[in-house]
Formats: structure tokens, C-alpha cells, sequence
């Protein structure tokens, strides 16, 4: 008897064109603007969705052409959220200084933030279509609060708004919505005291399949220096697997490949798929399908194959274009020698 066949998709985001942004940056700047810069968004969709199928990627995403950024790109839209009042202030527990808009006052939609592009992207393909939005614990990290005065009560107001996105999400056929908390990895305790409520709060009733990607950050300086001041092993997922794995999320996806996590707290989720990253996206050395299929073997020591999606790490958008698609490519191919391994 065959195993079950392990899927593949990305964290979210890849590298802009460089007729569209600035490249090989976390905070790039847009090149165009007014109508050319719509244009060139969608044109950037459709080279990033090309070389997902390309690669033999089942489940797929707009690699975030349409944001300058993860978090701010979907702030922009939303009301009650000010990019005319800038502030600078330490986020990911002061691991490095950003300047962030200011809450002022309620947040609410006052449309549907990603609908529009969500609605090209799934016009685009016949594959599996996920859209990344930041999660309510990483929002309130990375703005400046002069209205709530609460971390928690700013994350349960902005997780009312994103289940409301949600519902728009999946009114034209997105089938999977993730949010993105790497913010969680940076504050254990609260994860424990209000960010697993927050997460629920997004994603309770949904209707299609829902993910939480934690990471440990990357692209930045800061991001890299934290992370090597975290000794031998990275413990945080020992932590935080449990409390994700009594959550109401479908999946949860989580780095692996060229980190320092040890293998072995997989076994610490119950009842959850898991996006395994078996693509290291902190260096431009591109992996061999053997190094991916590597990586999945050693998944399998605590998962199911039906319980395993392989994944990049995290985003690609600081990523030199020609890597990023190459480790697409190594992506596919790895998932395919995995999979004809057990057939």
C-alpha cells in the first residue's frame, strides 16, 4: 500500500520584480505609482504564480506582490490606523527599532482589504490558493497604540476584523487563509495568556481551511544576531506546539531545514497538519532535491505523510529573484523524490 502523498506550498511571500519595488529589502519602496503601479502588481502576480506551478507547488500564493510589507501592507487599509503619525519603537520584544503608524483610534474595515487581489490571484490558477494576512499578536507589535492602551484588547479588536476578511476571503474560492505570528516566538508568556484566544478568535467558524506560520524572522541584521544568540537549540517551539496544537487552526507551519530546532518537538502537535519548512531561506545556497527529501525523511520520524505539507521556511521577499525560484524548483522536486520514494 502507497503512503498518502505529502503536498507542498511557500510561507507566503516572494521577491518583487525590480520594475515593481525595491529589491532584496524587508521595507522596499514602490517604483511606480497611480495606475502603472497597479499594472505592474498584477503583472508581478502573475510571474510569482507561474513559477509556483512551475515548480509543481499544490498549494500556491500571489507571493505578496500588492505589499511593501507583511504586516504594514495590510494595515493600510484599515481604519483607525494612521501612516501620517509614524512612530519608532522596539518590536519582537525590542529586538530592533522600526517606525510603525499610530492606532488612533477604533479599527474596522471599510472594505475588504484583500479581496480584490485575492479575486485576480484565484482568476489566475486552478491550484490551491492561500492568502497570508498577519496575525492579531504580531499587528499590535509592530504599531504604535495610542487608543487601546491594551496588547490584548488591541489584538481582539483586530482579530474581529480579520475573521471578518476571512468570510470575504473565502466568498470568492480562497481555499486556505494563514496568519502570520512571528511575534509569538518573541513573547511565550503572552501567547499563553491572550495569543492563542486572539488567534481562535480569528479563525473560529471559518469556512476553509485555516494555518498559523511562526518563524523565527529573517531579512534583517537584527533578525539574524538574535537568532544566533539562541544557543545550540531553539526551544521556543517546545513551548508554543502544544498551545498551537489546542488552537482552532488546521495547520501550523513551522521552520526546520538549516535551523537549530530540534526535530523531535513535531511530536509535540496533536491533531494538527504541519508546514514543515525544508527550505532554508536565511542563505542563498540552493538546496538539491535530495537535501529537501532529506528534511521530509526526518519529518517522518514523527509525522504522517497526510500530516506533512513541505514549505520554505518563512517568506522570500528580501531573496535575490533567480534564488528564490531556483529553491522553488528545489521545492518541487524534493516533494516529488519524497513522494516516488513511497509509491
Amino acid at each position: 500500500m502507497s503512503r498518502a502523498r505529502i503536498r507542498s506550498t511557500i510561507a507566503g511571500s516572494l521577491p518583487k520584480p525590480r520594475w515593481l519595488a525595491e529589491t532584496e529589502k524587508l521595507w522596499p519602496q514602490w517604483r511606480l505609482t497611480g495606475p502603472d503601479l497597479d499594472d505592474a502588481k498584477r503583472d508581478a502576480v502573475r510571474i510569482a504564480l507561474y513559477e509556483q506551478e512551475r515548480a509543481g507547488i499544490d498549494c500556491v500564493t500571489d507571493g505578496e506582490q500588492a505589499r511593501r510589507h507583511f504586516v504594514h501592507g495590510f494595515l493600510e487599509r484599515i481604519d483607525g490606523v494612521d501612516f501620517s503619525k509614524m512612530v519608532t519603537r522596539g518590536i519582537r520584544a525590542d529586538r530592533y527599532q522600526a517606525e510603525v503608524p499610530t492606532i488612533t483610534g477604533p479599527v474596522h474595515r471599510h472594505g475588504a482589504v484583500e479581496l480584490d487581489d485575492a479575486a485576480f490571484a484565484r482568476s489566475l490558477t486552478r491550484r490551491v490558493l492561500k492568502v497570508t494576512i498577519p496575525g492579531p499578536m504580531t499587528i499590535v507589535d509592530t504599531v504604535y497604540d495610542a487608543h487601546y492602551g491594551d496588547r490584548r484588547t488591541a489584538a481582539l479588536a483586530f482579530a474581529g476584523l480579520i475573521r471578518e476578511e476571512i468570510d470575504s476571503l473565502v466568498s470568492i474560492g480562497v481555499d486556505v487563509v494563514q496568519l502570520d505570528e512571528p511575534a509569538f516566538n518573541a513573547y511565550l508568556d503572552e501567547v499563553a495568556q491572550w495569543g492563542i484566544e486572539a488567534l481562535d478568535a480569528c479563525v473560529r467558524g471559518a469556512g476553509c481551511r485555516t494555518a498559523v506560520h511562526v518563524c523565527y524572522g529573517y531579512g534583517i541584521k537584527a533578525n539574524v544576531e538574535w537568532k544566533r544568540s539562541l544557543g545550540a537549540t531553539w526551544d521556543q517551539y517546545a513551548h508554543l506546539l502544544p498551545l498551537l496544537s489546542g488552537s482552532q487552526v488546521d495547520e501550523i507551519s513551522i521552520e526546520l531545514a538549516g535551523s537549530r530546532v530540534p526535530p523531535e518537538v513535531l511530536s509535540a502537535v496533536k491533531g494538527k497538519d504541519v508546514a514543515v519548512g525544508v527550505i532554508d531561506v536565511a542563505n542563498e545556497a540552493v538546496e538539491s532535491p535530495r537535501d529537501v527529501a532529506a528534511v521530509i525523511d526526518v519529518a517522518r520520524r514523527y509525522l504522517a505523510d497526510e500530516r506533512i505539507i513541505a514549505s520554505t521556511n518563512c517568506g522570500m521577499a528580501p531573496m535575490r529573484r533567480e534564488v528564490a525560484y531556483a529553491k522553488l524548483q528545489a521545492l518541487g522536486a524534493g516533494v516529488a523524490l519524497a513522494n516516488s520514494a513511497t509509491t
